[in-house]
């Protein structure tokens, strides 16, 4: 329980007060309220780089809050329905780490999508699990990857009875979402916990128009990006749990491992405010939201050559975020890159991201009705160019198949060879498009001709590809021993 309500937000509050009392400051960070780094605060303003602070008696620390940090978690925890709330200042992804290192030990199973964020992958390596991959169902006309099924779940779970843990991903990075309630039963009735990367669905709690968050199905933990979608600022995020199947002294225990000692408290008065939004404003917020996207797809459809994916364009049991405004510009002769390239350079509009065959708009709380008509009239005047770049093809997923585990592949010895000589060879590192930073190629997995030329291919779209030492991807580490066929 807690004194406050879902229209307090104590952090913020604290932080406040501590200001209005004109401390000296002998303490870190160094630039003492901005007065050591003056060109940089009067860009930000003096109000950021005055609750630039450290951890103090008054402001709780994160590590272990007894304070105003400890009630901004509960009020978290109380907004989104779950027992237990975690504010995480190194993003979601130290979330995603911690949930799967607090399910799993060195040689345990755990089932989960292929097309994961990397942080899931860098998780395997860290923990020491073992990966049961499910490959979603492919849309072959829009060119996306969609849902797990049940069905697929309850297969892996017959196949493998020791795994530890079910992954699932509410939503995809395209705002795709899967059975999820069917999969969090058959996974309990199997005595597995279930995870959640809802890094793109923050949202998902507080509007009846959305697809259901996973603490409202039953889910046991759940790492969600609140700066993505629910106001906060970059990096900050959230860690819930509910339940006794995870135990909360291992989450907070591997959080303590994960996180900076020095926790930013710009970024979690971010999460508190970006709380009580939601908590008190947040249907009405996403109402509006919901209205903009659905506005947006019709006037875009009657774009010749674009295609605003609609829940009638996703295939039943999956459903579709309202919010993610995906395009498929298949029709256009042109890849996506291209055009979200176009789009910035003639129109000043920077999108969320782009494949070979779509691009995708985020429509969230800080969106106006002039933003929505500027993207329509901006893909209005694009489309009446048309040019063939000769580069259209599908991207999907590609299967590689796994031949070390992921940690061993990554503690093993390499070498660098060309990419051009790789075709056989286990890869010893990740090759991943960011956004969405989904691994082609991960530590242990063989390298195939259809990755060398869809890296190719990439490349040759500018796309922003990470993960290997050399940054232009000309070379490839692949593991010291012989394994290649």
């Amino acid at each position: 329980m807690t004194k406050y309500t879902q229209n307090d937000a104590p952090l913020f509050e604290a932080l406040k007060n501590y200001v209005e009392e004109n401390v000296y400051a002998f303490h870190v960070p160094g630039h003492k309220h901005g007065k050591g780094n003056r060109e940089f605060t009067q860009y930000v303003g003096s109000a950021v780089m005055s609750i630039d602070v450290n951890s103090m008696e008054d402001l709780d620390n994160l590590a272990n809050p007894i304070g105003v940090i400890e009630e901004a978690h509960k009020l978290a925890a109380q907004a989104f329905g779950a027992d237990y709330a975690y504010f995480l200042v190194n993003g979601t992804t130290s979330g995603i780490q911690a949930m799967i290192m607090a399910v799993t030990e060195p040689g345990d199973k755990i089932i989960m999508p292929r097309n994961a964020h990397k942080s899931a992958f860098s998780a395997l390596i860290l923990s020491g699990a073992v990966p049961v991959y499910l490959y979603p169902e492919i849309d072959e006309d829009l060119d996306i990857a969609l849902g797990i099924s049940a069905d697929k779940v309850q297969e892996a779970i017959l196949a493998n009875p020791d795994a530890k843990a079910v992954l699932i991903l509410n939503p995809t990075y395209y705002g795709i979402t899967s059975e999820l309630e069917k999969i969090i039963n058959v996974a309990h009735e199997n005595n597995m916990a279930v995870l959640c990367d809802e890094a793109h669905g923050s949202h998902f709690y507080f509007h009846p128009d959305m697809p259901r968050g996973g603490i409202t199905l039953g889910a046991d933990i759940c790492a969600l990006s609140i700066h993505k979608t629910g106001g906060s600022m970059t990096q900050s995020s959230l860690l819930l749990s509910k339940g006794n199947r995870v135990e909360v002294s291992s989450i907070k225990s591997i959080l303590n491992l994960l996180q900076s000692t020095s926790a930013s408290y710009v970024l979690m008065a971010s999460l508190d405010v970006a709380r009580k939004q939601l908590a008190t404003k947040g249907e009405e917020m996403l109402m509006k939201v919901i209205e903009f996207s659905e506005y947006a797809r019709e006037e875009i459809n009657k774009i010749d050559g674009l295609k605003a994916i609609t829940q009638k364009d996703i295939m039943s049991p999956y459903m579709l975020d309202p919010t993610k405004l995906v395009i498929n510009v298949s029709k256009t002769g042109m890849t996506g890159y291209e055009i979200m390239r176009e789009l910035r350079l003639k129109y000043h509009i920077q999108l969320e991201m782009a494949d070979l065959s779509n691009i995708m708009a985020i429509i969230s709380l800080g969106d106006e009705k002039d933003d929505v008509e500027h993207l329509i009239h901006s893909l209005k005047e694009f489309a009446k160019m048309n040019k063939n770049s000769g580069e259209i093809t599908t991207g999907n997923i590609i299967r590689p198949e796994v031949i070390v585990a992921p940690r061993d592949a990554y503690y093993s010895k390499s070498r660098s060879i060309l990419l051009d000589d790789a075709e056989g060879e286990i890869c010893a590192e990740m090759i991943m498009a960011y956004p969405p930073g989904i691994p082609m190629i991960c530590p242990g997995e063989r390298i195939t001709k259809d990755i060398i030329e869809r890296v190719k291919l990439l490349k040759r779209q500018h796309c922003q590809l990470q993960g290997t030492e050399d940054p232009n991807i000309d070379h490839i580490k692949v593991l010291g021993h012989v394994y290649k066929v």
